[in-house]
């Protein structure tokens, strides 16, 4: 308590007050006056964690570098860096040799999530059409997205992303006015939570959408790696097949190793695209963070250049859905997510589901709308899922999903 007259609060940002609660001590609320069940050990499955082991090659290129730890890096890492990841996009998306530029056309990133945050500082100006800017969010969402579409000045415009859409938004129903004045539009595709995939049609229809009306579209792409039947495409790849003088315009690509490689801790991603944002995020970069350590861009190259972790980490990921699919099929709404490691269940009522299997067995799962916006017509399409992340063995996931079908059906 501040105790004299004259002693006066700190001046603040009056945009976070119009952030929405994070979802995790949200969820830590809604459970704080349960007692989880005694039976069984606390499991969490509300947050995407991997918890597979990580490549040995991390530790071994660390310890290989220690004496890097005392050099600060350069924001646009190293040429090495930077040609690792133009050469796995080229062989993952099946692009001509010299479409990605390393040195325009790539940036290492400290995870993704900072960075998904931090550029919309680059994309959102004052107002665009002499309006508020908007950025295009699907609902469900990644809460990034809408912290920064709030603290950067813009009106968050979620679009609906359910079942009725094929859990991505319906491009075709966005309003004029609204495109008119968009700056920014976010899209995870495999879909965080619910495994959709984009295909190239989408994407193509995005990036056009994108050019015609002067934004940018960001593909949020750190689940492509883990899918069940095929590898989804990619914003880069479709950007290649549309052409032009410069492909990659109004486009930028992001993706991290935290899943793909089960190196969260390793806080290492990139992004790719269109040159003019990329330096402009370069520009920016170099005043608001230091830049991934020397050591971490050596391991991370070494992770992009390795694709056999990557095939036996999607097959652990393959036979926990499947354990899944034994436990849960014809319930809940279960299907195989196409791609990601999420389960989207609807069981009516997501708030209720998530106390009683905190109560009951000791599973903490995420209620879908803590993960969602109201839409137009003023109903949250989240409120009667719960997401489930498979991130545990294969063993505990089928005994988790076992419990989830006993209790909630």
């Amino acid at each position: 308590m501040r105790g004299t007259a004259d002693l006066h609060a700190p001046a603040m940002n009056g945009r976070l007050g119009a952030l929405s609660d994070y979802p995790f001590p949200r969820l830590a609320a809604l459970l704080a006056d349960v007692t989880p069940s005694a039976n069984r050990p606390p499991l969490a499955l509300s947050v995407g964690e991997p918890q597979h082991p990580p490549p040995p090659m991390i530790a071994e290129r660390l310890a290989a570098n220690t004496p890097l730890w005392s050099k600060y890096p350069p924001t646009a890492g190293t040429p090495d860096f930077r040609n690792a990841v133009a050469g796995w996009l080229t062989r993952r998306y099946g692009l001509p040799d010299g479409m990605v530029d390393p040195e325009r056309m790539v940036l290492p990133l400290s995870g993704t999530r900072e960075a998904l945050f931090l550029i919309a500082q680059v994309t959102v100006p004052e107002t665009k059409a002499g309006r508020r800017p908007a950025v295009l969010i699907p609902n469900p969402f990644y809460a990034a997205y809408e912290g920064a579409a709030v603290m950067a000045g813009a009106e968050p415009v979620f679009l609906p992303a359910s079942a009725e859409t094929g859990f991505l938004p319906d491009l075709d129903a966005i309003p004029e006015e609204v495109l008119a004045r968009t700056a920014l539009f976010y899209l995870c595709t495999p879909a965080n939570p619910q495994g959709a995939i984009a295909d190239r049609a989408y994407l193509r229809k995005a990036l056009t959408l994108a050019r015609a009306h002067g934004f940018t579209l960001l593909v949020d792409e750190c689940y492509a790696e883990i899918w069940d039947k095929a590898p989804p495409p990619g914003g880069l790849e479709v950007a290649r097949d549309m052409g032009g003088e410069e492909p990659t315009a109004n486009l930028l690509v992001f993706h991290s190793l935290s899943k793909r490689s089960n190196a969260a801790g390793l806080r290492s991603g990139f992004c790719a695209g269109d040159p003019d944002l990329i330096q402009a995020f370069q520009r920016l970069r170099s005043y608001s963070m230091a830049g991934v350590p020397l050591p971490v861009l050596d391991a991370s190259a070494a992770l992009w250049r390795d694709e056999a972790h990557v095939e036996e980490n999607r097959n652990l990921y393959r036979a926990k859905i499947d354990a899944a699919e034994a436990a849960l099929a014809g319930r809940l709404g279960f299907y195989r997510p196409p791609g990601g490691f999420f389960l989207w269940l609807d069981v009516g009522d997501g708030e209720w589901a998530a106390r009683e299997l905190w109560r009951q067995a000791a599973l903490r799962v995420l209620p879908g709308a803590y993960l969602t916006r109201p839409d137009a017509d003023g109903a949250n399409r989240g409120h009667s899922f719960i997401r489930v992340a498979l991130v545990h063995d294969t063993e505990t996931v089928a005994e988790a999903c076992a419990r989830i079908a006993e209790i909630l059906s």
